[in-house]
């Protein structure tokens, strides 16, 4: 038996965000068994804190079907809990993209992720068959398509990507202060996320690509689910930064 903590995070004004587990006990875990957890539990993603070995804490990361080098909102969440409700100590996660940044700063708790992605055209016209005004591929390092389409309204209405692949849509709500945006990933167990801190990681590269080195903006995410969310994305030539808020919704034991 262990505990796992189910926690909403990106959070708008408590209400909505993107569930996500977090189990701080790998002790006997193999990775079969994470996955299977994930799987059952059937949140976006599940992560799973190893502090046996001293120093700092490293995070594997499940969807529902497979293991996942990085995804932010995980981070985010499982900075919550050890800085918030765990022992405290810590001032990064190690992951599988490396070392990941982490504080809080009032009530928004924040991750600083490696900002080195590279940038390309994509290879598919799944773009143009969107109507993207601009189309991007990031190394995430798993491959995003990033969608840049005319308007919000063209964001809500956006209907199944012909790439199931990662694909991240977005339009500016208010243009250089914030966007709408949805994200997929179907062939990954995740039909559509409602907050998703790795696609703003993505975005903050195509800007910084589109010579934009330096930007703030706040992302509005998964109205279209019912789970209205807000990431706060910040970006220069330091490095890239995204944080939000967290409601912790209950603590489940697991029979594992």
């Amino acid at each position: 038996m262990r505990h796992c903590y189910v926690l909403r995070v990106f959070t708008r004004y408590g209400e909505g965000g993107n569930h996500l587990g977090v189990i701080p006990d790998v002790t006997g875990l193999t990775s079969d068994g994470m996955q299977s957890i994930a799987t059952e539990l059937g949140f976006s993603e599940t992560v799973f804190l190893d502090w046996r070995k001293g120093g700092k804490p490293y995070a594997r990361i499940f969807t529902p079907a497979t293991e996942l080098p990085f995804a932010g909102h995980p981070l985010v969440g499982a900075a919550w809990v050890l800085t918030r409700m765990g022992p405290g100590g810590p001032d990064c996660i190690e992951c599988g993209v490396g070392d990941v940044a982490i504080r809080n700063v009032g009530l928004a708790t924040w991750i600083d992720p490696p900002f080195d992605q590279t940038v390309s055209v994509p290879s598919s016209d799944a773009g143009e068959q969107m109507g993207a005004v601009h189309a991007s591929e990031v190394a995430m390092p798993l491959p995003y398509l990033v969608l840049e389409l005319r308007s919000p309204q063209d964001v809500s209405v956006i209907g199944r990507p012909p790439n199931d692949g990662f694909v991240y849509v977005w339009a500016w709500e208010q243009r250089g202060e914030r966007i709408r945006a949805r994200f997929f990933a179907r062939e990954h167990g995740v039909v559509e996320d409602p907050a998703t801190g790795s696609a703003a990681v993505a975005f903050a590269a195509t800007m910084c690509a589109r010579g934009e080195p330096s930007g703030s903006v706040v992302i509005h995410q998964g109205q279209e689910m019912g789970y209205p969310s807000r990431i706060e994305l910040t970006w220069d030539p330091d490095g890239v930064h995204v944080g939000g808020e967290v409601e912790r919704d209950e603590v489940r034991v697991l029979d594992v």
